[in-house]
């Protein structure tokens, strides 16, 4: 299974070909994936940024003697 990165990669060389044979009708349809696989990675990357963020507010347990 393709990640993100690699299917925005395959979508943008796609897009290229499609704009070379004057396929209007594809290249708007790639760019609208585009746009979308660009927009789940800003989310994945937006999630993995707020559970870092939740980790590291722990902070330093405290040992407290009886």
């Amino acid at each position: 299974m393709a990640g993100p990165i690699e299917i925005i990669r395959s979508l943008t060389e796609r897009i290229a070909k499609a704009k070379l044979n004057g396929w209007l009708g594809e290249e708007e349809g790639l760019r609208v994936s585009l746009e979308a696989a660009r927009n789940k990675l800003i989310a994945l990357d937006r999630a993995r940024n707020q559970n870092t963020a939740r980790i590291a507010d722990l902070g330093i347990p405290q040992i407290r003697k009886p």
